[in-house]
């Protein structure tokens, strides 16, 4: 069912942020504030992971906002509150201005901006940290990898891949293939996006992008341990990767993919503020 994002953006009333891009769309950025004593310095910017949009991450933002960190989250083009078609992106240089305008637009407004990105946000990290590294000053990985435990669409029959491919070529800006995953959430919830382009798909062939090698800022990388998406060996491999001195990787027993108890990111907040005032 079509979602009248506009008409939802008018009618929403909590704490926000519009981002105007260069190409005249409204990207969508959530913003969550402290009660008691916010820090001033510095400030979490979140990607969210695929199909999903900004607003369901509070479990993971409050603990950060009980610790002083004001946190804003973007909806992705396409997803959530934000302009663009449901489960598109144009192309990989929009992807990565949109990312990097959103980095411009929090740096603006802290001295110190820390990504924090989870699944596909993990990607949009690394995208951000390969094109506007200077304006970053820490980065949270949770919840990826280069590798899943099994990649679904090896199973899709040759035919349908077909159909997918020509329907793509006609229109590529028509959602053609449906996410489907064991465990995933968001069944329930009318803005998640479940259907995408295959244009948009073959944006995260970008997982062979590497790491800036100039890059010295703190890093935390974390995965639950009964992750359905990703093994903690191969998160562990995308920490080995990272160039910085400055790292920390963390398992969070019990943790699935979007799904942790209350506390499991409390050291994450700890590490926080051994880095960031």
């Amino acid at each position: 069912m079509a979602i009248d994002v506009v008409e939802l953006r008018s009618k929403f009333e909590a704490p926000h942020c519009l981002l105007e891009t260069t190409d005249n769309k409204i990207l969508f950025v959530w913003l969550w504030q402290p009660h008691d004593q916010p820090r001033k310095n510095s400030a979490i910017l979140l990607f969210h992971g695929i199909t999903a949009y900004a607003g369901p991450y509070e479990l993971l933002v409050n603990p950060l906002l009980k610790r002083g960190y004001t946190v804003y989250g973007l909806d992705l083009r396409g997803h959530g509150l934000s302009d663009g078609i449901r489960g598109d992106y144009p192309s990989r240089e929009r992807l990565v201005k949109d990312l990097c305008e959103a980095v411009s637009f929090v740096k603006e407004r802290h001295q110190n901006v820390i990504i924090l990105g989870h699944s596909l946000g993990v990607l949009s990290s690394i995208i951000a940290l390969n094109n506007c590294l200077d304006k970053v000053a820490g980065v949270v990985l949770l919840s990826g990898a280069r590798t899943l435990k099994s990649n679904d669409a090896q199973n899709i029959p040759f035919g349908q891949k077909m159909k997918i491919l020509l329907s793509s070529l006609i229109n590529p800006s028509k959602p053609v293939i449906k996410y489907e995953r064991e465990g995933q959430v968001g069944l329930d919830d009318p803005i998640f996006n479940f259907r995408y382009t295959l244009r948009f798909m073959r944006i995260l062939a970008l997982r062979q992008m590497e790491f800036p090698k100039d890059m010295q800022i703190p890093v935390f990388v974390g995965v639950g341990d009964c992750d359905e998406l990703f093994s903690v060996e191969d998160c562990k491999m995308l920490f080995e990767e990272v160039p910085s001195e400055v790292k920390r990787f963390y398992v969070v027993e019990g943790g699935k993919h979007a799904e942790f108890q209350p506390g499991s990111w409390d050291p994450l907040g700890v590490w926080l503020e051994e880095h960031f005032d």
